[in-house]
């Protein structure tokens, strides 16, 4: 079973060849913490890693967490239909992931697509 984790905003994008390929994650809210896999999704489960490290760290620490500047709450709730419902749930079980963290991956995916420039 996933664990699931509220996440604050984030961007991915696709890191180019020069950069070793793969995705690049990070949380403007958290400067230095950032992550990188060589799909999305790995990009996902390793940028979940470094921010609960990063949070671990300024815990021990002794520094304050920083207080989210966003407005939104990161949740929304969306009607889809039964058939895509289904079809994205058994993804997410082969997958051994959540429903929201493959929704989510999606589409991070999806956005760095339409602005990386990428095809």
């Amino acid at each position: 079973m996933a664990i699931e984790m509220s996440l604050p905003r984030f961007e991915m994008r696709p890191l180019s060849e020069e950069e070793g390929g793969g995705y690049l994650i990070e949380f403007p809210e958290y400067p230095g913490c950032i992550a990188d896999g060589e799909t999305p999704e790995e990009a996902m489960k390793e940028g979940v890693d470094a921010l609960k490290s990063y949070l671990d760290t300024l815990q021990e620490l002794g520094r304050p967490i920083p207080a989210s500047g966003e407005v939104y709450g990161g949740q929304w709730r969306q009607r889809v239909p039964k058939s895509l419902h289904a079809a994205l749930a058994r993804r997410a079980e082969r997958e051994g992931v959540s429903l929201n963290m493959l929704v989510t991956t999606l589409l991070a995916e999806g956005i760095g697509r339409r602005m990386g420039g990428f095809n």
